[in-house]
């Protein structure tokens, strides 16, 4: 629920983010749970080897445009 929520508020910046479905991917997962000490807590978002948890969507475009 989370995760479609932060995809629906990026809108369009929302295809410029690699998205990984931890219930799919084991690797994924495992990623999840070591960034937030073993819960699965999505959406991580991983931004420059650091993690951050259900972050305000506007930070993440922030982001993404300090990156481009």
């Amino acid at each position: 629920m989370y995760c479609v929520r932060l995809r629906i508020r990026l809108g369009r910046s929302a295809n410029e983010l690699h998205w990984v479905d931890i219930w799919r991917d084991p690797a994924g997962a495992a990623a999840v749970r070591a960034a937030n000490d073993g819960n699965e807590t999505v959406p991580t978002v991983m931004v420059k080897g650091q993690p951050h948890v259900n972050p305000d969507p506007g930070w993440v475009r922030e982001q993404l445009s300090r990156s481009a």
